[in-house]
């Protein structure tokens, strides 16, 4: 859901072949829309994940049943889905239940195959031991699946050429050329196949699994922008700001650490970084302290040198945070326990003579930030919202 405010749509996201509804592409691509106020369902297709039932048991026609049963859910509590996106099988699978969404109006797909029957190749020579057998076991992405003969058998049942031909809804394909998966002349299929509107977006050096996150973060923002067109919304429109004028407001859930920072109409995000846990996909409150302390430091030089008419043409600040022992600190008060230890480093660029330069340092450790920070007293009241 996004962060405040009624969605303007309600999306629901069908996840890789064998992946899961938490691997990094899913999440990315979800945040991204729901950043821009559209919500987004992301479930476990059945034997994966935190879904129950047996991997063993399903087919492609039992994963489009599991989308039904998704789009349903929606429908019932919160308001049907407007907006269906599969990633690889998972878009072959949302052309397939869109037919059976009365309230679907758009649908993306990202790296699909043209049809199901493509996923059996992936299985290589297994596939012949299944076809034999009834039955085998299969590493997949260095995990063991159990796949049955029904599951291959109901893979060359299905009709994609027509049912893309007949889907008569805005479609939107991404897909990499340098996809090794699944081949970019799948995306080529699809599109011929499909009716207008049909748009193509390619994922120039992207890999299958969109393991990285600008891509994935790319398909989102550009998935946002295409929709508000079939939402009936001029571009792409961000949730207005919870944080009233002069107002900070910080919002985070359960993805890690990641947070949105409200500052009046303007959206940060802070983070923590991987080797703490976070996903880095913003500072951390730190790196926000630090850089509010470079901030202020640029704007006061700016604004004195503006009064002053001297030619002061760009500043730079080059900061580091860290904390250190009190004892190592020569010049503090304070002998026990660590400091907080910023060190600012300033680069001015402009025909500036000595004095100048000299009077602009003085004038960086009046910036209203350091003062703060240098406060022997600052005082911060926290108490539970009623």
């Amino acid at each position: 859901m996004p962060a405040h405010g009624k969605p303007r749509a309600y999306a629901l996201y069908a996840h890789c072949f064998t992946c899961g509804k938490d691997v990094r592409a899913a999440v990315d691509i979800c945040r991204a829309l729901c950043m821009r106020g559209i919500a987004v369902l992301r479930f476990d297709f059945t034997g994966l994940g935190e879904s129950a039932g047996d991997f063993a048991d399903t087919t492609f026609s039992s994963n489009i049943s599991d989308l039904l049963c998704a789009a349903g859910f929606l429908e019932e509590h919160y308001q049907a889905p407007k907006i269906l996106v599969g990633h690889s099988l998972g878009g072959t699978a949302v052309l397939e239940a869109a037919h059976q969404v009365p309230s679907c109006i758009a649908v993306a797909t990202v790296a699909a195959p043209a049809t199901p029957e493509h996923v059996a190749r992936l299985l290589g020579p297994a596939r012949t031991m299944i076809e034999t057998r009834g039955e085998a076991d299969v590493m997949l992405v260095g995990r063991k699946f159990h796949f049955k003969k029904a599951f291959l058998d109901d893979l060359v049942s299905q009709q994609w050429q027509q049912n893309i031909h007949a889907l008569r809804k805005p479609l939107l394909i991404f897909h990499s050329p340098a996809d090794t998966t699944v081949d970019i002349s799948n995306a080529s299929q699809i599109f011929t196949a499909a009716l207008h509107p049909k748009s193509f977006v390619a994922l120039s050096g992207a890999d299958h699994l969109l393991t990285r996150r600008e891509d994935s973060e790319y398909v989102g923002v550009m998935l946002a922008a295409w929709a508000s067109k079939y939402l009936g919304e001029l571009g792409v429109k961000s949730a207005a700001s919870p944080a009233a004028e002069g107002e900070v407001v910080v919002h985070t859930s359960r993805e890690h650490y990641r947070t949105d920072v409200y500052a009046g109409t303007h959206v940060l995000v802070a983070d923590e970084p991987q080797n703490t846990g976070g996903g880095n996909t913003g500072p951390s409150p730190y790196g926000l302290l630090t850089g509010a302390l470079g901030a202020c430091t640029a704007i006061t030089l700016r604004m004195y040198a503006d009064r002053k008419q001297w030619p002061l043409e760009a500043v730079t600040v080059h900061l580091k945070h860290e904390k250190i022992h009190a004892s190592d600190c020569a010049s503090c008060e304070t002998r026990e326990g660590k400091l907080d230890r910023f060190e600012r480093e300033i680069e001015l660029l402009g025909d500036l003579d000595a004095e100048q330069q000299r009077r602009l340092l003085e004038i960086a450790n009046k910036c209203p930030v350091h003062q703060t920070l240098r406060s022997s007293e600052v005082l911060i009241e926290t108490y539970l919202k009623k």
